[in-house]
């Protein structure tokens, strides 16, 4: 019963910004970890970001740290990213993703997840 729906994807030159988003539906998500993991085709999914229940503290895959910002609104359920100084590489389908755990970047620790959106970056 629980859903989560990402938005905010498109296409953006190299050097732009996209702010995505992610709702949740049907639960609130206040004790749950939130996190962003990407996958572009024929490459395995991977982390990108996370953040606690409290939103004091965040995690960030090397490759876009500086870059991206993770924030949520417990209130209205939502997780948002926020990725400026884009990268052709950064090119990939965006999940957001729930776990009732603590272990940020593991893909299989998270219980819920979205359908994703596309991000594509030209250069």
């Amino acid at each position: 019963q629980v859903q989560l729906v990402e938005s905010g994807g498109g296409l953006v030159q190299a050097g732009g910004s996209l702010r995505l988003s992610c709702a949740a539906s049907g639960r609130t998500f206040g004790n749950h970890v939130m996190g962003w993991f990407r996958q572009a085709p024929g490459k395995e999914r991977e982390f990108v970001a996370a953040i606690n229940w409290s939103g004091d503290n965040t995690y960030y895959a090397d490759s876009v740290k500086g870059r991206f910002t993770i924030s949520r609104d417990n209130g209205k359920n939502t997780v948002n990213l926020q990725m400026n100084s884009l990268k052709p590489e950064d090119t990939a389908v965006y999940y957001c993703a729930a776990q009732r755990g603590s272990l940020y970047s593991v893909a299989w620790n998270y219980n819920y997840w979205g359908q994703g959106t596309q991000v594509t970056v030209s250069s």
